[in-house]
């Protein structure tokens, strides 16, 4: 559980100033990290942005309502996986049906107890955990995926022909975002046994890599003296 509260991002969006400072409290304390808009609008400006791992959404919202945010956001596939939990006052049965209808993952009625709020936080949150342990195979960023057991690489949705010698570079490399590599270990991960290849290949491999990825190619990084890395935000 510790692990959840260190990593979650969860976006507020609640136009009642004092309901919203009473949330973002008590998610902060919780150990969550909070980001807070009042409106719809913002709501999907900042999601496309901060990629939260999860939106508390007000139904009654100025301008779009609730409603709408939910559905355009999980119609986008930049902001498709992120867990919604609509926050609301309305009680009828057709309004929960509606919300839930509109893709929101939960739905909760004003008032609650926070222990209650915090354990569906949670309990959605254990659900997106497991989904990508499921799919660690998979490698997946902003216009770049990286499918490991299917050897196959898209950039923008199409498929990217790399070699075995760039694909296996490019999945090093994405496995592990952030993480600097000297041209010596790439070369030990891609060298065959009994197959003598020089540092500078790994120069010439890289170069291939990047014109074939097109925009994509901004994730992969020189690191001046040392080797490469693939630079990411793991926030996102």
């Amino acid at each position: 559980m510790d692990e959840i509260r260190t990593v979650a991002k969860i976006l507020l969006v609640e136009d009642d100033v004092s309901l919203q400072k009473s949330l973002a409290f008590i998610l902060e304390k919780e150990g969550f990290k909070v980001l807070c808009t009042q409106t719809g609008e913002e709501a999907i400006i900042i999601s496309r942005k901060e990629k939260p791992d999860l939106i508390l959404l007000d139904v009654i919202l100025p301008g779009i309502d609730g409603y709408k945010v939910c559905q355009i956001l999980k119609k986008d596939s930049q902001t498709a996986t992120i867990f919604i939990i609509m926050l609301t006052g309305k009680r009828k049965l057709e309004d929960i049906v509606l919300g839930l209808k509109e893709y929101a993952d939960d739905y909760i009625v004003k008032p609650f107890e926070p222990q209650i709020l915090i354990a569906r936080i949670h309990a959605l949150l254990r659900r997106k955990i497991g989904s990508e342990n499921k799919d660690r195979n998979i490698l997946e960023f902003d216009g770049l995926t990286v499918k490991l057991d299917a050897y196959e690489v898209l950039v923008e949705g199409e498929k990217i022909a790399l070699t075995k010698t760039e694909f296996d570079i490019l999945s090093l490399l994405a496995g592990k975002p952030n993480q600097v590599f000297t041209r010596s270990r790439i070369l030990d991960h891609v060298r065959e046994d009994n197959y003598s290849i020089t540092e500078r290949v790994v120069d010439y491999q890289i170069t291939g890599i990047r014109k074939k990825l097109g925009k994509a190619k901004k994730y992969i990084q020189t690191v001046r003296g040392v080797g490469y890395k693939f630079e990411a935000d793991q926030g996102s």
